[in-house]
């Protein structure tokens, strides 16, 4: 991951899996902006340190994408196996609506507990399953 005008680039999405959220996706590199670090750090500052080695494979291979109550906005949920940890990221998508120079954005990230992530995916409209799952 590198560093570039306040943004960290964290990595490259799928196109075709994210499409299920919506097909104007206008770029597959996602970014992580150093306020929505800042406040990551801030509101689950165990979870950073210890799991953001992680983000990149989060996103490019989701378990599930869950649909969000915002426009163009994934909620993507992860279970790191090495680490038997669950993990929730809130991405919100580019598209064309956005002005030029808006990126695919990590809004948040954060480790869940099993028991709220099985909540997350009975209760929530599920947009994508990667298979097997």
């Amino acid at each position: 991951m590198k560093a570039v005008d306040n943004v960290q680039y964290i990595g490259k999405i799928d196109l075709e899996i994210y499409r299920v959220v919506t097909d104007d996706i206008r770029t597959d590199d996602v970014v992580l902006s150093d306020a929505q670090r800042k406040h990551i750090q801030e509101s689950h500052p165990e979870d950073y340190k210890e799991f953001s080695k992680h983000l990149q494979a989060i996103l490019k291979e989701p378990d599930y994408i869950l649909e969000s109550n915002k426009p163009f906005t994934a909620i993507v949920l992860k279970e790191i196996v090495t680490d038997e940890k669950k993990f929730k990221v809130i991405l919100r998508l580019q598209t064309s609506n956005d002005p030029a120079g808006f990126m695919n954005s990590v809004i948040t990230f954060q480790h869940v507990e099993a028991k709220r992530y099985r909540r997350y995916i009975k209760n929530a409209k599920i947009l994508y399953q990667r298979e097997g799952l």
